[in-house]
């Protein structure tokens, strides 16, 4: 059996340790018995997390401290001039990827499940993590987001390793997993791809490489198990039932019925997750009544649809969606649940990612009455007036452009209580929804 990677050093350095992805693996490791150390540019709950489980953390850049350890971790947001990752290679340290560094993490599971797509893998990853916990296996698991129960990562046992495969800058093909999960193949990221057929190539590339391709219906080029609305699917939803914007349904396996499951999250779209997690789960051997047990136990992450609270008396719900897709699934679910008028906050997520799915934003954001663009959250990108939270506003009809807090609360001031207030995104939105409802509680 061969050695797995943790075995040849002791020590772990992380460069963006407070970001959800790699403090994640960085607990893993520390739940190996490695020392771990990292830094980031503001402290946060993960940073808060680490530290108390015995990681040394920095906040801002600090030389001299990668030193001290064997191997250094780097995110994609991570520049070439970093002082860190410069010093790194100049003391000819062990240098890693955050993508190569999870993919040395699977092998040392026995089955690896990698979850794909450009919407709804945290959502389906933190299902199979509730469905293999119910089902009482040995596995560990690494979501992008903040499970409920489970966090951004969990550690039981070496048999099943589930994760989340971002397509972003092609890390998902770095995985080599036993089981690949495909949830859509949407465009986005197509700054690294430079096309739609190179992204969907990749995305078969990635069902291709593992044993087991769970797929939808219709989608890839690929031969693979295949889920969703259609009769032909192999695992197909059928009898679907919405009750206050929760979903029931049966699910079939070909002909045969296995059962019904009844979802605790919001929106139709949960039921393509829950279908493929299904699949997946059926394909590493999991019984189907732990299934349903599972699912219903999933009660929803952080940032997915999640009520934060109250302004004005207005219901605000929180929602990850940054790609137009997303975008119109929020908007779908909400409306199952919204008596009132709806009130959204939308800040887009990369000039890029706006710039290069411009029509398809300005087409899904003109149908809301009452909307502000928030000024972007640039991530790892310079200003691109073409992609900006401006230009996308001056496209949409009836929007707002609001370049600071007091632009949304100004905006806001028209919420009452039958309302609902929507925040959409990917970035410090959801930081600044909460202050805003915090803020007028101590007013």
């Amino acid at each position: 059996m061969r050695k797995s990677f943790l075995e040849f050093y002791d020590s772990f350095y992380f460069i963006g340790i407070g970001g959800v992805s790699m403090s994640g693996l960085a607990k893993y490791i520390l739940a190996c018995g490695k020392k771990v150390g990292g830094s980031d540019n503001y402290a946060g709950v993960y940073t808060e997390e680490l530290s108390k489980m015995g990681a040394k953390i920095e906040i801002a850049e600090s030389k001299g401290s990668v030193k001290y350890y064997d191997v250094v971790v780097y995110t994609d947001a991570v520049k070439e001039n970093d002082i860190q990752l410069i010093e790194a290679h100049e003391l000819n340290k062990t240098v890693l990827s955050r993508g190569q560094l999870l993919y040395e993490i699977s092998r040392d599971f026995k089955k690896v499940i990698g979850v794909s797509g450009c919407h709804g893998k945290t959502t389906c990853t933190a299902m199979l993590a509730h469905v293999f916990a119910c089902a009482g296996a040995k596995f560990g698991v690494h979501i992008g987001g903040r499970d409920k129960t489970f966090l951004n990562g969990f550690y039981s046992g070496r048999d099943f390793f589930i994760t989340e495969a971002c397509e972003y800058k092609k890390n998902f093909l770095l995985l080599k997993p036993d089981i690949a999960v495909v949830l859509n193949s949407a465009p986005d990221h197509l700054e690294c791809y430079g096309s739609v057929a190179n992204l969907r190539s990749a995305y078969n590339h990635f069902a291709d490489s593992a044993e087991i391709a769970i797929v939808p219906y219709g989608d890839l080029k690929v031969e693979g198990i295949t889920f969703g609305y259609e009769k032909n699917a192999r695992f197909c939803a059928k009898r679907i039932v919405c009750t206050k914007g929760r979903y029931s349904f049966t699910v079939f396996d070909g002909d045969g019925k296995l059962g019904n499951i009844t979802l605790s999250v919001y929106g139709k779209h949960n039921v393509l997750n829950a279908l493929a997690a299904t699949a997946a789960a059926r394909s590493a051997g999991i019984p189907f009544a732990r299934i349903k047990e599972g699912l219903a136990d999933f009660t929803g992450v952080e940032r997915r649809f999640e009520n934060i609270g109250k302004y004005r008396g207005a219901r605000c719900i929180a929602d990850y969606a940054h790609h137009p897709d997303e975008i119109s699934a929020t908007l779908t679910a909400v409306k199952k649940i919204n008596d009132g008028r709806l009130f959204v906050v939308f800040q887009p997520h990369t000039y890029s990612r706006t710039k290069n799915l411009f029509q398809e934003f300005v087409k899904v954001l003109s149908g809301i009455n009452n909307l502000l663009i928030y000024r972007t959250f640039a991530a790892r990108e310079y200003f691109d007036d073409k992609g900006s939270a401006l230009t996308l506003s001056h496209s949409v009809k009836k929007s707002r452009y609001g370049d600071n807090i007091e632009d949304i609360t100004d905006f806001l001031r028209a919420v009452d209580e039958d309302d609902t207030v929507l925040f959409l995104g990917a970035g410090d939105i959801y930081d600044i929804a909460k202050y805003i409802i915090n803020i007028q509680v101590t007013k």
